[in-house]
C-alpha cells in the first residue's frame, strides 16, 4: 500500500504565503505524478496543481503566477508554494500521488488533507 501525508496548512492574512509538503511512502517502485487538489466549504475538489516524473506541471488558471509545484524524487516528496494568497484559496489542500507499486500495479493515493485559511 502507499501512504500519502500533507503538512504545513495553517492560518495566514490575505498576500501572505504558506508552503505545503506531501509525502508518499510504502511499496512505491515509480511516482508517475503528484498533485495538490482543493475543497472549499460547499464546493467540488478541484485541481490546483499536478507535476510529473518528468517534472511537467500544470496549474489552475486561478493559481497561476502565485503557486509553484515542485517535487524532490529522492524523498517521494512534493511541495506547493503558495504565494500573494488570498480569501478565496481557503479550502482544505489534499495531495495524490499516482505511483507504480512493487508489484507493478498502478495505485492512485490521497492524503487526509491540511486546512488552508487565509483571513482578509
Amino acid at each position: 500500500q502507499v501512504q500519502v501525508v500533507e503538512s504545513g496548512g495553517g492560518l495566514v492574512q490575505a498576500g501572505g504565503s504558506l508552503r505545503l509538503s506531501c509525502a508518499a511512502s510504502g511499496s512505491i517502485l515509480r511516482i508517475n505524478a503528484m498533485g495538490w487538489y482543493r475543497q472549499a466549504p460547499g464546493k467540488q475538489r478541484e485541481l490546483v496543481a499536478t507535476i510529473t516524473s518528468g517534472a511537467s506541471t500544470n496549474y489552475a488558471d486561478s493559481v497561476k503566477g502565485r503557486f509553484t509545484i515542485s517535487r524532490d524524487n529522492a524523498k517521494n516528496t512534493v511541495y506547493l508554494q503558495m504565494n500573494s494568497l488570498k480569501p478565496e484559496d481557503t479550502a482544505v489542500y489534499y495531495c495524490n500521488a499516482d505511483v507504480i507499486t512493487d508489484f507493478y500495479r498502478p495505485w492512485n493515493s490521497w492524503g487526509q488533507g491540511t486546512q488552508v485559511t487565509v483571513s482578509s
